[in-house]
């Protein structure tokens, strides 16, 4: 993908600073995710205690996500994200001077909290600046940005920790996330109005798509939703994808590893790789799926993807190399990674600007809610049942998400413009 396609799909420099704000958070959060169980470990916390305290920064983010959209409709976006990002950086900086369980608990909870502020806003921002034909395209610029982030942490908290004690990572973390938070500071601008209160449009039959691009020709215009509920109606289909999206990626972090050790006799030491290989699936293919999305539609990909990631997953419990397991590792991130990005787009194409915010902040309370259920119900599965009916329950998950996009394709206005096409002609 060369830089002049890039530059011709986001002109905005605000999209642009997005990204950048965004990568260096994605640093700022690989050090604790590299360190923060061997620092709690050296302080005598068992296993179960670390699990714990990731269960509390799930509790931040969903206590917080739901008011999070008032909260940008109150203060902006950008004054949300500022704050959001100072708040972060004192957070990780602070982690190691912590002694007490309770103490570690409420760093998490606030940890959290900062996190999905700093998610919804960056997210009202993108969907609210970029055209319509690239929302998939943008928002997976975005997460692929976060991504590279989250390999730059990881080694920077290495080579720190190689020379000094690991104390000293975190505290250069909280640097980066305020440097993070002055660049936003002096380069954001403010917030797009809200001037799209207009009514829906639903598309002429007599139109035909150009070269494709299914967004391009659909002239939707979302109404404004009234309640909470009809906004939910709104991105049900989103929702959905990111709380399976959620629940799989803090399942399969935690227990694949195990799985592969127990009943395939991997090593330990090759596990670790394991998360990589996911993050270079989403890495290589989230950006030409989302082009994919935006030129034929957001919800038909979404099944598609959902489909081959849920064979994937099945793949898991039947294969013994692991080589082929890495491979298989590697088409699930492409595809059920890759789903993230295009299940934000969707919502951007079905919902009003004015209510982006609060879209986002729900679509984040769902993404929150699977990360917190995941684990303590994979886990149990996995303790009284075995690794493999444990990854077959993540697969039924996927296929149940497939299922439930089925029944609601009506959700996406490519689908709709699609059926109003097709029944013109018959119809003369």
């Amino acid at each position: 993908m060369s830089r002049a396609i890039v530059l011709d799909k986001i002109q905005d420099k605000n999209i642009r600073l997005i990204y950048a704000a965004i990568f260096l958070l994605g640093v700022a959060y690989g050090v604790p995710i590299a360190l923060s169980s061997l620092l709690l470990s050296q302080r005598g916390y068992t296993k179960a205690d670390i699990g714990t305290l990731a269960a509390f920064f799930a509790g931040g983010i969903v206590a917080l996500s739901l008011p999070m959209g008032s909260i940008i409709k109150r203060f902006s976006a950008r004054r949300t994200l500022i704050v959001s990002l100072i708040g972060y950086a004192m957070t990780v900086g602070s982690f190691p001077f912590v002694r007490s369980y309770p103490q570690f608990a409420a760093v998490r909870v606030i940890d959290g909290m900062c996190s999905v502020g700093i998610w919804v806003a960056c997210e009202t921002i993108l969907l609210s600046r970029a055209d319509k034909r690239h929302k998939a395209f943008v928002v997976s610029l975005y997460a692929i940005a976060m991504g590279l982030g989250y390999v730059v942490g990881p080694i920077m908290a290495h080579l720190i920790a190689h020379f000094v004690p690991m104390e000293y990572a975190f505290v250069a973390a909280g640097i980066v996330a305020l440097l993070s938070a002055a660049m936003v500071l002096a380069k954001l601008d403010g917030d797009v109005a809200d001037t799209h209160h207009a009514h829906v449009v639903e598309p002429s039959a007599s139109e035909t798509p150009a070269d494709g691009a299914a967004y391009r020709d659909v002239h939707y215009v979302p109404v404004p939703a009234k309640s909470a509920l009809e906004l939910l109606a709104k991105i049900r289909t989103s929702c959905f994808a990111t709380l399976a999206y959620g629940y799989f990626q803090a399942s399969v972090v935690l227990f694949l590893p195990l799985y592969l050790i127990e009943a395939k006799g991997i090593a330990a030491t090759r596990t670790i790789l394991i998360p990589a290989f996911f993050a270079a699936g989403m890495l290589a293919l989230s950006n030409f799926t989302a082009r994919f999305g935006d030129r034929y539609g957001h919800l038909l990909l979404m099944r598609l993807l959902g489909a081959a990631g849920t064979v994937m997953v099945l793949g898991f419990v039947w294969i013994d190399s692991f080589f082929a397991m890495s491979a298989a590792v590697f088409v699930a991130g492409s595809t059920l990674a890759s789903i993230s990005p295009v299940s934000l787009a969707l919502q951007g194409a079905v919902v009003a600007p004015p209510d982006y915010s609060r879209a986002n902040a729900i679509y984040n309370a769902f993404y929150a809610s699977g990360m917190l259920l995941g684990p303590i119900i994979s886990g149990a599965i996995f303790t009284r049942s075995g690794g493999a009916p444990m990854l077959l329950h993540l697969a039924v998950l996927w296929a149940a998400f497939v299922v439930f996009a089925t029944m609601f394709r009506r959700d996406d206005p490519v689908y709709r413009a699609q059926k109003s096409r097709a029944v013109a002609p018959s119809a003369a």
